[in-house]
């Protein structure tokens, strides 16, 4: 059964307890702005509290992305303090998919850069499909990421390849993915959705408080070191990059589609 939150968000509720929570803006690759950001934060809470959720499958819309990243045209007319709120509201939802009762699986079938990314780390785990792409971008635009991404991708692939990612923007398929240990195994592209719906129905029939419990205390291990106490440094050096000549270049030029000419100011 499927239910529309509103226009960009999209509820697909499945059998025994699993449902797909869909980005629902292919036109954009299912770039994430403001009000898209605000309705999976609502949905989101409204799954953690429903009795009859077990699994949350997040995956966008269309055949090329689940999240591209963020919506860089709104993000050029940002000062300091709308970054610091937009990089607020992106780390409540992905502290939202980290630490609800529920499994939050990431179905990545597309592009998965920056944002997508970072969504991606915040859940339990990914499934990706062998033409999924992993990256956070973000220096090339003059920022850095802003929505736990310094922090999860460190955590998961150590810090020395984490930086290397980081520092350099690239992009890595679905074959390195594996091999680093993002992801356990990339799936077929031909029936990649059933497959994971598949594991997600798996997962559901177990017990829900007995999962819900190992995630609680397998997310405790990582507190002391994990995403909690960083994220307001996160969003402190996120938006303090705003506003800075390097910021500005670097989204005019993603947008003109043009190499952007940085001078470290």
């Amino acid at each position: 059964m499927s239910e529309k939150t509103n226009d960009l968000v999209r509820l697909n509720r499945l059998d025994a307890g699993v449902v797909e929570l869909v980005i629902d803006r292919p036109e954009a690759l299912n770039a994430l702005n403001i009000q898209v950001l605000l309705s999976l934060k609502a949905a989101l809470e409204t799954l953690a509290s429903d009795a009859s959720v077990r699994v949350i499958l997040l995956r966008g819309a269309g055949e090329k992305a689940f999240v591209a990243g963020a919506d860089i045209r709104e993000m050029q007319t940002m000062g300091r303090s709308d970054a610091a709120q937009f990089s607020r509201l992106g780390h409540s939802v992905c502290l939202l998919l980290e630490s609800m009762p529920k499994v939050t699986v990431a179905a990545v079938h597309g592009f998965a850069l920056g944002g997508g990314t970072e969504l991606a780390l915040a859940c339990d785990f990914i499934l990706a499909s062998e033409k999924a792409q992993f990256g956070l971008p973000e220096v090339g635009l003059g920022v850095i990421p802003g929505f736990g991404g310094t922090i999860r991708l460190a955590r998961t692939l150590g810090l020395a390849r984490a930086k290397e990612l980081v520092f350099s923007g690239e992009r890595i398929g679905a074959s390195e993915a594996v091999q680093l240990g993002l992801v356990r195994k990339a799936l077929p592209q031909d029936g990649f959705f059933d497959e994971v719906r598949k594991q997600a129905a798996k997962i559901a029939r177990n017990s829900l408080s007995a999962v819900s419990a190992a995630k609680s205390l397998m997310n405790e291990f990582e507190e002391t070191s994990g995403v909690h106490p960083k994220v307001d440094a996160e969003i402190q050096r996120f938006s303090s990059l705003f506003g800075t000549h390097d910021q500005k270049e670097g989204m005019v030029a993603f947008s003109e589609k043009r190499s952007a000419r940085f001078e470290g100011l």
